[in-house]
């Protein structure tokens, strides 16, 4: 799903994005009343973009549908400034702190909404658990970082904001060509997606990034990852939690994730040997053995001595105070496939973690 896609959150911590492609048609009996889109979401069509039809007509080309239908798709979509802007890199200068992180995404309003997302989907988990090896918990604590179990998914019009990007990515991004190839390559997906679904690409509302579904998938994760997991033939994200479930877990087990590995191990230090520098050199990427960590000068005890895979040293700074430490199994770096920053995996871990003790503190309760 996207490891670019948070990279954005280290712009905007708690932006939350998506809608559906395929949502189902709803019949009302009486017309509603149509509502102009927010002034910050008004933008200029790409009808008479010369780059945006001559995309159009390639993918059309590329994917062998209609050059018609692709254009009259393309050429709805709307320019929308503030989707540049929201690109923009995010300051530099200001320390990270793994506390004001976690307080983002760990608190009681998450939890709650968690206990009630697992207790309304426990047998969805259980069966996404046995059939995929992704703990219950991974998988809540995705979806409520992600989106509050479904409460924020995004008020951008997808088709918009993957058009932005795709054709007017801020020139002064410091990778701004690299990016602007992954969003065309986002924009064809999304397109593709409707073409194939016989779905109205028009309608998806989602992040400023094109992110979709309580999962926040991008549409090339949607078309990669995505399960019907309710047998209805139809993939979504929305409104379907037995489809974002089974998504979730297809998505871990798809970039590896063994089952029965924890994420992490606590840590310490050997002032003496310590040498912190290499043990943080490869970054979240896990890369030592238990011998050669433990030779770099970092204590590991219990469990982890037995490890069989490659660990890495994860920091998480904390301001000006001591860094927090542990060590990050492969499953750890799994959950960066998510969202390339380990502050990013620790707070889905801890967060599906606080969810299952306040879930089980419940069921005490009213036993």
């Amino acid at each position: 799903m996207h490891r670019f896609l948070f990279l954005l959150l280290a712009c905007a911590l708690a932006v939350p994005a998506v809608a559906q492609p395929t949502d189902a048609v709803v019949v009302a009996k009486a017309q509603p009343r149509k509502q102009k889109a927010p002034p910050e979401q008004a933008g200029t069509p790409y009808a008479d973009s010369a780059e945006a039809m001559a995309f159009a007509e390639e993918i059309a080309a590329k994917r062998g549908f209609e050059g018609d239908w692709a254009r009259k798709v393309v050429a709805q979509a709307r320019k929308l400034p503030v989707v540049s802007r929201l690109m923009q890199p995010a300051p530099t200068g200001q320390p990270k702190n793994w506390g004001v992180y976690r307080s983002r995404f760990i608190d009681p309003i998450r939890i709650n909404a968690g206990v009630r997302f697992w207790q309304a989907n426990r047998r969805t988990l259980e069966r996404a658990e046995q059939e995929f090896g992704v703990p219950a918990e991974i998988i809540v604590g995705i979806v409520g970082v992600e989106t509050i179990y479904g409460q924020q998914m995004g008020s951008f019009r997808v088709l918009d904001a993957l058009a932005t990007l795709a054709f007017d990515f801020p020139d002064s991004h410091p990778r701004a060509a690299e990016r602007t190839a992954y969003f065309r390559g986002e924009l064809e997906q999304f397109i593709a997606w409707h073409h194939a679904n016989r779905s109205n690409p028009l309608k998806p509302r989602g992040s400023y990034a094109g992110a979709l579904g309580m999962p926040q998938f991008m549409p090339s994760s949607l078309a990669r990852w995505g399960v019907d997991y309710d047998g209805d033939k139809v993939i979504d994200l929305t409104n379907s939690a037995d489809d974002v479930i089974g998504s979730v877990a297809n998505y871990f087990k798809g970039y590896g994730w063994k089952t029965g590995m924890p994420t992490h191990y606590p840590v310490r230090f050997d002032a003496s040997k310590l040498d912190l520098d290499a043990l943080l050199a490869p970054d979240i990427l896990p890369t030592f053995t238990v011998a050669s960590f433990q030779a770099k000068g970092a204590i590991l005890e219990g469990p982890a001595l037995e490890h069989k895979g490659p660990l890495a040293l994860i920091e998480l700074q904390n301001g000006g105070e001591t860094p927090t430490y542990v060590a990050g199994t492969e499953n750890f770096y799994v959950i960066t496939r998510y969202n390339w920053s380990s502050y990013y995996a620790m707070a889905v871990i801890e967060l599906g973690r606080e969810v299952k003790e306040a879930l089980a503190g419940a069921e005490r309760k009213a036993s």
